[in-house]
């Protein structure tokens, strides 16, 4: 490497670190809008090479206006989005330095390798059979895009049909089963996958978002002839968990395939304190989480776990091109796992993860979650006008003020903008509500206890009222 490189490289680590140094404090929202993004970081296409640490300064700019949400930081409750460990990003920063195509064994053998021990640590982590299958897609949609592409092969074998020679014009129709509350990228897989909407079959959810269990017989009784039963670990409002086990139970009683979303509340299985809320979870057939979630490591990390490996690799790679070496044993090839052929080497962040904090470290970063969350119901509780309208059992709670949505809507957008934290709205049983989620290993007691101050500060600012001044002393002097 020449000096040039070298400080090229060295320039954008001092930027990186100063970035994550200042992520305590930082304003947690964007400040800057699209139009002032344009002008700094746009123009025509630049006729002459321009100098490489002004192209980085630009970066560094974007940040230092507004244009970077601090969503990895200890105060940002938003969506479901986790922090980044340092190691993890350290690893992200060697991954893109090796710049390995992930795909085969022979582009990449440490990164093959790495991923191969990763997947048997996770399946040793979440409780999953010991033969499961394991793939590192981009997210959670394309997990659950596999999972679903191996359940299709193996509820069409079963039934006689070679799906991925034949297609599915003329196949047997596959009932799909799902909960009332799935996570919309439940309905993007099928939709990609060729199912149509016409073979899916809603079971009514209960008060906190659970698939009743109860009204899945009658549904399976209906539907005759290959089915796929989709349940939810983690609702992305409430963190309620569907009882996975029992349905699991049930639906294999009627030769139906399960692939569970556990998009976040799969890692439950990581804590022995929340290990029953998932009981039963080895029982189904497949599973989707997010690594980039409750792992905390970079974007992008999704997971994808079958219990039917020839099913997963029939699915995904069922044919190898010439030009492609054929499987050595002991030697994993990435790309029978996930659809991408060429991909970043995005395991490497989950080993050095799980290489470092081990089995009670995962753990740990699951519990103080969701003892903040707890504590966060706690301190909220006291505060006037708010009600808390879910059963906190996970990382998740719904947040309501007053009796009506303009006043939560208001305290939201006053909350968005203060820069102290950032939460997001959403929709609960027809009514507005604040959504906090507790996903990051940054946040502390303190980051939570400052965060309810301003809740209450910005609650009675929108109410038009300030807070009262303490009683007088009372008592002989």
């Amino acid at each position: 490497m020449n000096l040039g490189e070298r400080e090229i490289l060295a320039h954008a680590a001092g930027q990186a670190m100063d970035y994550l140094a200042g992520l305590p404090e930082r304003h947690v929202g964007a400040t800057a809008g699209a139009d002032e993004l344009m002008k700094l970081l746009g123009g025509p296409l630049p006729e002459q090479p321009a100098s490489p640490t002004e192209t980085i300064d630009l970066l560094g700019r974007a940040a230092a206006e507004g244009g970077v949400v601090a969503s990895s930081g200890p105060r940002y409750f938003g969506y479901v989005v986790g922090g980044t460990l340092p190691v993890a990003i350290a690893a992200d920063w060697i991954t893109t330095a090796w710049d390995q195509n992930s795909g085969i064994f022979d582009l990449g053998p440490a990164v093959a390798t790495a991923e191969h021990i990763a997947a048997g640590w996770l399946i040793d982590l979440l409780g999953l059979p010991a033969d499961t299958s394991v793939g590192f897609p981009t997210g959670c949609a394309m997990a659950h895009v596999t999972a679903l592409a191996a359940a299709r092969h193996h509820v069409l074998a079963a039934a006689g049909w070679d799906v991925e020679r034949r297609g599915l014009q003329s196949a047997p129709p596959i009932h799909i089963v799902v909960g009332e509350q799935r996570h919309l990228t439940i309905d993007l897989a099928l939709r990609y996958l060729g199912f149509g909407t016409d073979q899916v079959h809603v079971v009514p959810a209960d008060g906190e978002g659970r698939l009743r269990v109860e009204e899945l017989e009658h549904v399976l009784a209906d539907c005759h002839g290959p089915t796929i039963v989709c349940a939810q670990m983690g609702d992305v409002n409430s963190g309620a968990i569907d009882p996975v086990g029992d349905i699991s139970d049930i639906a294999h009683r009627h030769s139906a395939w399960v692939h569970v979303d556990g998009a976040f509340g799969l890692w439950a299985a990581a804590s022995p304190a929340l290990r029953h809320l998932v009981a039963g979870v080895e029982r189904a057939d497949s599973w989707a989480t997010d690594a980039h979630k409750w792992l905390n490591v970079p974007y992008d990390c999704g997971l994808v776990f079958v219990a039917h490996p020839q099913a997963h690799q029939a699915a995904m790679l069922h044919t190898r091109a010439d030009y492609l070496p054929a499987g050595v044993p002991g030697e994993r090839d990435p790309i029978e796992w996930v659809p991408e052929l060429s991909r970043r080497a995005r395991s490497l962040p989950v080993w050095a993860a799980l290489r470092t904090l081990g089995r009670t470290g995962v753990a740990d970063i699951i519990d103080r979650c969701c003892a903040n969350t707890r504590r966060f119901v706690t301190k909220l509780e006291s505060l006037p006008q708010v009600q808390i309208l879910n059963d906190a059992v996970l990382n998740q709670v719904l947040v309501r003020f007053g009796d009506d949505d303009t006043l939560t809507r208001k305290v939201i957008t006053q909350l968005q903008t203060g820069g102290v934290c950032w939460f997001g709205a959403t929709t609960w049983h027809g009514v507005l509500a604040m959504r906090i989620s507790v996903t990051s290993w940054r946040t502390t007691e303190s980051d939570v206890d400052r965060t309810v101050e301003e809740i209450g500060k910005t609650l009675a600012r929108v109410r038009g009222t300030a807070s009262a001044p303490p009683p007088p002393a009372t008592g002989s002097a």
